[in-house]
């Protein structure tokens, strides 16, 4: 890489730096690749920082990897913090960044300073709701709001911009009056994440239920903010209905073993798949599904729930999220708990299947990543050659398939 700063209007280092980040994790992980490849894309120099067991470097569709060791964070089941300012300051000395974009908002939000010393405009990417996560933690709601005001007011004074990918997410930044506040989605990739032919998707969803059973997916993180025994809750529900429901779960996480054992003790047909690093296997399990279930309370893209309706599968998501918004008529949102997810459940598949299939597919077409792309180099106030061009910024490829496989464990 070069470390010549950029000239105006000419390429430019985009430094990017990112917690909670595993080989295994999701949503971030996924979005962060895809803005990476977007950035190479309109013509600039993307860097990824992430935290890991060992130092390492890897160039990738998304641009130089870079790794450092950072300790694991206990209890959230392998996620790891860059926890070592020195080591990231002079990591960031070295590269020579032209912008900064930062994914963590508590322990790097002094990266914001550091940016301002150096002259470089830095971007503060906000993916929660602070009050939001506070609450799931069981803090009392008014003094989850208070402390989150703190936390926002801080980020937004250390940063030239704080970047919100939904009004949702952006609220708690309008409650205090932030100036700087920035609004760019994030995308679903379209060509990867599709429906199936129908009798790829008669087959595939063979694998895990019989005709007359209906087919329920689960594809999350299993922590505890995610609420993922809200579908164990839901699957339930159902079946005391005399509805022969059966639940396929995509995802791994803390809470694996004690859903296990709950899905056990109950007797329900729950089937944990771990995590699917194929994006292709991903798209035929999302594909093939009756219902894909959202239930994290503070979920902000619910990046799952959107690969699901790219797919041409409804979703059930938490009204207490910004995915109501998200996926509007080709889902439905229910109030947090099982017996509403079920009966969300129940309304959707009432629905002719043609009928919801192409509503989910029609929703999705509305996030691309090219737009996405194109959103935050704005708020980075970078030239987007591609778009200039009147090309494609979306890095998932034109190759006609499930997705890229030579990426699939990379960050």
């Amino acid at each position: 890489m070069s470390t010549e700063p950029g000239t105006p209007g000419g390429p430019l280092t985009i430094v990017r730096l990112a917690n909670f980040v595993t080989p295994v994790s999701g949503g971030l992980r996924t979005a962060l690749r895809h803005l990476g490849a977007g950035y190479r894309a309109a013509g600039h120099r993307p860097v990824l920082i992430v935290p890991g067991e060992r130092r390492s470097e890897e160039r990738t569709e998304q641009g130089l990897v870079v790794t450092l060791p950072g300790p694991v964070l206990p209890a959230s089941g392998g996620y790891r913090l860059l926890a070592d300012r020195r080591a990231v300051a002079a990591e960031l000395t070295r590269l020579r960044p032209d912008r900064l974009e930062v994914s963590d908002r508590t322990t790097l939000r002094w990266t914001g300073s550091w940016a301002r010393r150096h002259g470089v405009r830095a971007v503060m990417v906000s993916h929660e709701s602070a009050a939001g996560v506070l609450r799931t933690w069981g803090v009392p709601p008014t003094l989850a709001g208070a402390a989150a005001d703190r936390l926002n007011a801080a980020t937004a004074r250390a940063y030239d911009a704080v970047l919100c990918t939904t009004d949702w997410a952006a609220a708690e930044f309008r409650r205090i009056g932030a100036p700087n506040l920035v609004r760019a989605p994030l995308g679903v990739d379209l060509a990867a994440m599709r429906p199936l032919p129908p009798a790829v998707r008669a087959a595939e969803r063979a694998r895990y239920a019989r005709p007359e059973e209906a087919l329920l997916v689960l594809c999350s993180r299993l922590s505890a903010e995610k609420r993922p025994e809200r579908a164990i809750e839901a699957l339930a529900a159902l079946r005391a209905r005399r509805v022969p429901a059966v639940l396929v779960v995509a995802g791994t996480g803390p809470l694996r073993a004690r859903l296990a054992a709950r899905a056990a003790r109950l007797r329900l047909p729950v089937r944990f798949l771990g995590h699917l690093g194929e994006r292709a296997a991903l798209a035929r399990l999302l594909g093939c599904a009756d219902a894909v279930l959202a239930p994290g309370p503070v979920e902000t893209f619910g990046l799952a729930a959107m690969e699901a309706l790219a797919c041409g599968t409804p979703v059930v998501v938490s009204r207490s999220s910004a995915l109501p918004a998200l996926v509007g008529p080709a889902g439905l949102a229910a109030a947090d708990t099982g017996e509403e997810f079920a009966g969300a459940v129940g309304e959707l598949l009432a629905r002719p299947e043609p009928v919801r299939r192409a509503a989910a597919r029609e929703q999705a077409e509305r996030y691309g990543w090219p737009a996405a792309v194109a959103a935050f180099l704005a708020a980075h106030r970078a030239p987007n050659r591609v778009a200039a061009d009147g090309g494609c910024t979306d890095g998932s490829g034109t190759d006609g398939g499930y997705g890229d496989e030579r990426t699939r464990h990379r960050v």
